[in-house]
This record gives C-alpha cells, sequence and structure tokens, in this order.
C-alpha cells in the first residue's frame, strides 16, 4: 500500500511536470472572431502547433485587437513581444519589406498559384525578417475596385474620386489610373466610403461580407491587371531562439500548412463574395471587357516595371523566380 502511494505520487508529480513544460503562445489578431481567416488558418495553425510540437507548444488567440487595436501596429506586437505570434499585411509597413511587395504588384503572380511560388522561393523574402522569423506567407485574391456610388467602366471614371489603397504599391497603380489614393486601414474603409470620406477602395472582396462592404458600396469593377495584398504571420524572435531545434521545425511545418490554408480561405471567400454582392439589391458587378481593361492593364504593368527597377536587381530577381 505504501508503494502504491509512492508509485501514484510520482506520477502525479510526472503529470504535474509535463504540464508546467507546456508554453504558451499568444497570436495577436486584428480581425474579429468571426472573420474566415479565424477558423479557416489561424486556429488550425494554432492545432498544428500543438500537435506537431506533442504539446510542447500550445497557441491561444487574441482576435479582434485584444492584445492591442490596429492592424498596421500587429508587426511591432511580435517584434516588442506583446505576443508571440502576429498576423498582419507587408503592405502596412511597406518600407520593412519591399522585396516581399515585389509579389503584390500587377502581372507577377497569379492569385491561385502565387502562394506556392513564394514558398519556392522562401529565401528570396527572409532576408527582410531580421527582426523576427517569418512563420507563414501567402499571397490573397486579387484586390478589386468597390466604389461607393460611381460605376468605373473606364480610367476616366476614376479621375479626381478618392480611393483607400492597403499599400504603396497599390497607391500607385491607383494613381496611374488618375485617382487620389488614401492609405488607411482595412478596419476604417465601412465608415469612411458610408461618409463619403473616400469614393472607393481596393480590397480583395472577401470584403463584401468579412468587413461589410456589400452594404456601402454600389459597385464593384474587376477584370484589371491589378495587386494583391500578402498576409503574414511572425513570431518574435526571442521568443522563436528558445525553441528547441525539434520545436523550430515543427512551428516552420505549422507555418507552411497555414500558408496554403490562409490562401484557400482568401480564394474561396473572395469568390463568394463577388457572387453575394452581384445578389444584393441595387448592387452591380462590372466586368471589365479586354478592350476597357486596356488602359488599365497598360498603366498597371508601367507601376510594376517602375518599382522593380526602383527596388533593385533583388526585386528582379525575385520578379524573374517567380515568373518560372
Amino acid at each position: 500500500m505504501h508503494f502504491t502511494r509512492i508509485a501514484a505520487g510520482a506520477a502525479a508529480l510526472g503529470l504535474c511536470a509535463a504540464a508546467a513544460a507546456a508554453e504558451d503562445m499568444k497570436f495577436a489578431n486584428f480581425m474579429p472572431p468571426t472573420h474566415p481567416y479565424v477558423a479557416g488558418a489561424f486556429q488550425p495553425f494554432a492545432d498544428l502547433v500543438s500537435e506537431k510540437t506533442g504539446g510542447d507548444l500550445t497557441v491561444t488567440l487574441y482576435n479582434g485587437g485584444e492584445l492591442g487595436p490596429g492592424p498596421v501596429e500587429q508587426y511591432a506586437r511580435a517584434v516588442d513581444g506583446v505576443a508571440e505570434f502576429a498576423i498582419s499585411l507587408p503592405g502596412y509597413t511597406a518600407s520593412t519589406f519591399p522585396l516581399t511587395l515585389i509579389a503584390e504588384l500587377p502581372d507577377v503572380i497569379e492569385e491561385d498559384t502565387g502562394t506556392a511560388k513564394i514558398w519556392e522561393n522562401i529565401d528570396l523574402f527572409t532576408p527582410e525578417y531580421r527582426r523576427v522569423k517569418l512563420v507563414s506567407l501567402w499571397s490573397s485574391a486579387e484586390n478589386l475596385l468597390y466604389m461607393r456610388d460611381t460605376p468605373v467602366h473606364s480610367i476616366d471614371d476614376l479621375k479626381g474620386k478618392k480611393i483607400r489603397v492597403p499599400s504603396r504599391n497599390t497607391g500607385l497603380l491607383v494613381e496611374a489610373w488618375g485617382a487620389t489614393p488614401v492609405s488607411m486601414p482595412v478596419t476604417e474603409i465601412y465608415n469612411a466610403m458610408q461618409t463619403g470620406v473616400i469614393d472607393g477602395a481596393m480590397i480583395d472582396a472577401t470584403a463584401t461580407r468579412a468587413f461589410k462592404l456589400g452594404e456601402v458600396a454600389d459597385y464593384l469593377t474587376l477584370g484589371f491587371e491589378t495587386t494583391n495584398s500578402p498576409f503574414f504571420i511572425v513570431m518574435n524572435r526571442d521568443a522563436w531562439d528558445s525553441l528547441s531545434d525539434e520545436d523550430k521545425a515543427a512551428v516552420e511545418a505549422a507555418g507552411r500548412e497555414a500558408s496554403v490554408l490562409g490562401n484557400t480561405v482568401q480564394l474561396t471567400v473572395a469568390a463568394d463574395g463577388i457572387e453575394a454582392f452581384r445578389a444584393m439589391e441595387g448592387k452591380q458587378v462590372i466586368e471589365l471587357t479586354a478592350e476597357e481593361a486596356a488602359p488599365f492593364d497598360a498603366a498597371a504593368h508601367a507601376v510594376t516595371a517602375a518599382v522593380v527597377a526602383e527596388t533593385g536587381d533583388a526585386a528582379a530577381a525575385i520578379v524573374d523566380a517567380l515568373a518560372d
């Protein structure tokens, strides 16, 4: 009986030690908990980390900006250690990620194959992530043009209009189309469009429902060469350095799987967003003909060439690699 009690106590201590060894890590997410990414990519990433590390690590999602609001600030949350993981878009801190953002330029990648191309050439992007660990990176659905009350069939229809853009490169594109780019986080688009602060927004079609732009825009134009908006998950550098080699490999594997999941969610929800917009009363989806799109595309190609030339040889190498 005495031996049994000792054995039971030892087993209990062993379980406590195992539980104590598990480290929970925070995942900062500016999107609401109802956003499709949460169930489709972020929670699966958390589950994969736990599974692949054999329970050494767990990840808890903090959605809706719970660890600090604003998509622009999420990269800093990981840099400063407010969270071990953070999701954001490199376009919000464009000066930090000029090479990553080559992948968002018109005619560089296709939305359905872009993520695979990025991961085939991931070593071309990782030098920009010295302050953090790049865990996941994926291309998104194409940015389309939501307009408050102006149907856009030609570049002339955009003259003088104020258009929200998600990044510097998209701003250059909108400017080349004759409109005025306005930089603002996705969370501010609804109110800005509703009140007329902006006339339209460049964003992928997930925004019809995820950010309710179907309520404040009457027109959605597509069919031109355009940008996409890559997403990344990054990890605090000190937290990464503290991991064992086995757990590092597990986090990397989970991150790559999350990239595929993120891209799949994006494309699926964006396609649904176009059809949802089309089905709404009083709304119109404008699909440009080849002739109508030609001036938009010529301007887009000029923007891509200019940005690549400005950024230098490393950018040209990325374009060449992604085009293979």
